[in-house]
Order: C-alpha cells, then structure tokens, then sequence
C-alpha cells in the first residue's frame, strides 16, 4: 500500500483510502470558556477533508478524537459533528472512525453509515491504524506499518533572541528490532500523523527530555531517534535526533489548553 501525505495538508493517502486524525470538533467551545471568542472552523476542516481526497480517494478513515470535550459534550459537539459527518458521507463510499480518548458516547454524534472501529485499531492490508493513547491489538500490530495520531506532532524552531515557533509536523520511523513483552510480531515501520484541526498547534516532539504520549510513542519499542520529520510542506527536515533543543518549561509545549488523558 502506498502510503503519502498530502502536499500542504494533514492528512495521508493510502491507495483509495484518506486517513486523518485529532479533529477536536468543538475546540472553539472550550477556548469561549476561557475567553478566547472564535468563530467555528469546523467547516474549514470539512473542505480541507474534501481538498485532500481530490482524485481517487473514496474512503475515509478518521484516527479519533473527533470531538474536543472529556468528560462531556457541548452544545457546538451536538450540533456541528452529525451534520459534519453527513456531508462526509455524501462524498465518501465508507467512513470508519477509531476512537480516541476524547471519543465518549461518540456514537451518539456519528450517522449509523459510520463505522465505529474499538481503541485498539484497525487493519488495511498491510497497515495499521490506531489513535494512539492505548496499547493497539496483536492484529494491529502484526502489520508492515502502524500510523497513529494523538500526539498532535509539531517540530519547534527557536531563532537567536528566543523566539518559538511551532509547525505541524510528519514523523516516519523503524520500530526497534528488539523483542516485545506484549507482542508476538511487532511493524517494521511507524508514522505519526498531525492533527487535522490547525487550532491545537502541535506538540513539538524535538524538546529534551519530554518523552511523546500513549504507551507506544511514549516507551521503547521506536526508534524516535531516527526517525525523520516533514514538514506539511514536504520539507525534510532530516532525523529527529538532529533537531532536539532544550525546553526551559516542563510542560507540554503544545497541550497548554489541556493536557490529554490517556
């Protein structure tokens, strides 16, 4: 299976099928509780989606967090993702969404043409797919290359005075050839996607000493050192191990809106 982003777009082509991930409908809700007065972007998102599958891609496999609150719905949840996902239906043979940690009761958002595919993945083929926060299936794992998403990557660049910027990024790597207490077979290759919804910034996954989330991203079963970083753009950026800097804040640079559960 050819597996390649989309040129300026978060979001990777799989032969017929569109994989995206983190769309955190209802992230505008949560900013209105902090003060911050935006106007919904969920239909900006709904055009990338349709920008993204130009050509043959007929299918669409969505890698959960699909609405943005836990514990809870908001009102914008209710009313933007059903309609949302209807007009997902109208351009698209099959929808699947996996569900993420942000997906409680999702079901209850999602048109019954939606497929719904457990936290422990999915596999096409070859591939398989996974939201990322919890350890995926011995199936998942028995695939050539796992993607995931969750972890919102982002590469931060910091010029002479300080300044920061953060980027959506692509992370491609090998899984360690070391054995596995959990699984029998492991993928031979990884790729973490970035979020769909431009709104959440990205997580810069080049800071020392600030390990990535969920138990697959997050141990030692990556070769996370090795691993190269694209930018949106097609920019490579070259090996992870190449772009570390040091972080003066402990904190999750790109969860300073929330800090996602696992």
């Amino acid at each position: 299976m050819d597996l390649q982003p989309v040129h300026g777009i978060p979001a990777l082509r799989a032969d017929e099928y569109l994989v995206i991930g983190d769309l955190h409908i209802g992230i505008e809700s949560h900013l209105r509780s902090k003060g911050f007065h935006l106007t919904s972007r969920t239909d900006d998102m709904f055009d990338s989606v349709i920008k993204a599958a130009e050509g043959s891609a007929t299918r669409l496999i969505v890698l959960g967090d699909v609405k943005d609150s836990v514990p809870g719905s908001t009102k914008q949840e209710y009313r933007e993702i059903p309609m949302f996902f209807e007009r997902l239906l109208d351009r698209f043979d099959t929808v699947d969404v996996v569900r993420g940690n942000h997906d409680t009761n999702i079901e209850e958002f999602l048109p019954p043409q939606v497929k719904m595919r457990p936290a422990s993945g999915m596999k096409i083929e070859n591939v398989g797919l996974a939201h990322g926060h919890t350890w995926p299936s011995a199936e998942v794992m028995r695939s050539e290359t796992l993607i995931m998403a969750h972890d919102h990557p982002a590469v931060m660049f910091r010029d002479g005075v300080g300044r920061q910027v953060n980027e959506p990024c692509w992370v491609r790597g090998r899984f360690r050839d070391a054995p596995s207490e959990r699984y029998e077979t492991v993928p031979e290759n990884f790729i973490i996607i970035p979020a769909f919804n431009r709104m959440l910034g990205g997580s810069p996954v080049n800071i020392t000493g600030e390990p990535l989330l969920g138990p697959v991203m997050g141990g030692d079963m990556l070769d996370i050192e090795n691993a190269t970083v694209h930018l949106l753009d097609g920019v490579n950026l070259g090996r992870l191990s190449g772009l570390m800097i040091a972080g003066g804040n402990r904190q999750r640079w790109g969860r300073r809106i929330r800090q996602e559960p696992l």
